[in-house]
């Protein structure tokens, strides 16, 4: 009769760390897939705030007193073109995309007379 019991627990116990194995592995599968979309997501808004920077050095090319503050549309999105800063011999152009709650902003530094660019980074924030 403990023989029964001894089978009966021992397959109790054994389906229940089975079943958190398959849970553990299901929910990592899970999370994974949100990862996977921030990601995308931090792509998609990287891709926009690097357009607006584009956008911002083709109107400097085109007009030396242009001066940014303005929003971009791009497709169903936006992105931001902040006022652009002189220092020196140098314009500063900062951009921001956010694409849900992606969030992408980039200070490009580039020669006023020449247009060549010094540098180009992303910020944490602007």
């Amino acid at each position: 009769m403990n023989k029964g019991y001894i089978a009966i627990t021992s397959a109790v116990i054994i389906s229940v760390l089975i079943m958190g194995v398959v849970f553990a592995v299901s929910f990592s599968g899970f999370f994974n897939r949100f990862n996977i979309l921030d990601s995308s997501l931090k792509e998609t808004a990287n891709s926009l705030a690097e357009a607006c920077a584009e956008t911002a050095l083709v109107k400097l090319a085109e007009n030396s007193n242009y001066g940014g503050n303005e929003n971009i549309a791009i497709g169903d999105e936006q992105c931001a073109i902040s006022a652009l800063e002189t220092n020196g011999n140098q314009k500063i152009i900062k951009t921001k995309a956010i694409v849900q709650n992606a969030v992408a902003n980039f200070k490009i530094t580039v020669d006023a007379a020449t247009l060549s660019i010094v540098s180009w980074e992303e910020l944490a924030s602007l």
